[in-house]
């Protein structure tokens, strides 16, 4: 029978260690400086992290018009030194035309089974990764997320739909998928993640299947998908299907833990000092603040201006934690009315 309301564990035992590698993608621009906070707040919440911490770097290919490795020596010499191994690969597929394929094809760099998380840059380590029960033989991923995806036309296929058409695809059961709490034809019903995490035991076949898809998807979607936009979502439509493939699905133990106290998936710092808890900010701004940090990412203006002249903490000034618009773009269109958008 279909289930599907998300698997819940207890996540009330004391903390278990395991070894797992984490993986995140930097590239020239805004990523290389948000990988710099990423490993600060991970060093300072988890000291002990045994795993390896691997930035993934993109090559120069005829898939880019720029180079898009990491420009800043300052920034590649304090990733090295807060612990990070960057390691080179190569875009084969994506490229400039859709960047966030980077972090599908960055798998490849991964040891061969070895378990691993991928984490976007924009996330602050917030809390001990030893509380997360991850199964690393059942993926999930990012439940931090809104129905995005797909768009719904007035005449067109329905969500259930849209979606099947997917699972048929790749030969997939949708009715194993569905969450059946949730009502027919509305979004949180069907598998769907924020892409901001995932893991698995094994990044190669993990990272070759959602290429596989992707791609797939990109270059011969079915039918149901003619009027979908695919950019920026490509890889959050591929990724339940792969996460389904591996037998994985919604896991409400790690994602509660995931998304609310392990990690914050902040996006752009706007919204961090918008919409976060005071926890978050106060890491925040712990992390950047030794000089070694500071000197470096200061050097990108929009977090010089947020974090270290004070204008992130005007925009929350701005904002009631406790009664924020439901809608994120409202929060948005009130940062930028202000005058304080930056990313």
């Amino acid at each position: 029978m279909p289930s599907k309301t998300p698997k819940s564990r207890s996540t009330d035992a004391t903390p278990v260690s395991q070894t797992f590698n984490i993986l995140a993608v930097a590239q020239a621009g805004r990523l290389q400086y948000e990988a710099i906070l990423l490993l600060a707040s991970l060093r300072d919440t988890n000291p002990d992290f045994a795993g390896r911490i691997i930035i993934a770097e993109p090559q120069m290919n005829d898939q880019w018009a720029r180079d898009p490795k990491i420009n800043n020596p300052d920034v590649r010499a304090l990733l090295i030194a807060l612990g990070a191994e960057i390691l080179p690969f190569e875009n084969k597929v994506f490229g400039a035309s859709y960047p966030y394929g980077n972090k599908i094809e960055a798998l490849n760099v991964l040891p061969e089974k070895e378990p691993f998380l991928f984490l976007d840059t924009d996330t602050l380590v917030i809390d001990d990764l030893a509380r997360v029960p991850f199964d690393f033989d059942q993926p999930t991923a990012s439940m931090k997320r809104e129905g995005t995806w797909p768009k719904i036309e007035l005449y067109g296929p329905g969500y259930a739909e849209t979606w099947k058409s997917l699972y048929d695809r790749f030969g997939l059961s949708f009715e194993d998928t569905l969450d059946l709490s949730q009502p027919d034809e509305y979004w949180a019903r069907y598998l769907y993640f924020n892409a901001g995490f995932f893991y698995y035991s094994c990044p190669r076949q993990f990272g070759s299947r959602f290429l596989e898809y992707a791609w797939a998807i990109r270059d011969d979607p079915p039918s149901e998908l003619v009027c979908q936009e695919m950019s920026p979502w490509l890889d959050q439509v591929a990724l339940p299907l792969v996460i389904h493939s591996f037998g994985g699905g919604r896991d409400a133990a790690v994602s509660d833990v995931m998304d609310h106290v392990a990690t914050c998936h902040y996006r752009a710092l706007p919204l961090l000092y918008a919409k976060e808890s005071d926890a978050v900010v106060d890491v925040l701004h712990r992390v950047s603040a030794p000089n070694k940090v500071k000197k470096v990412a200061k050097q990108y203006d929009p977090f010089k201006r947020m974090i270290y002249q004070g204008r992130g903490m005007k925009v929350r000034a701005m904002f009631d934690r406790d009664d924020l618009p439901r809608r994120e773009q409202r929060i948005r269109n009130q940062i930028k009315r202000a005058n304080l958008w930056m990313r």
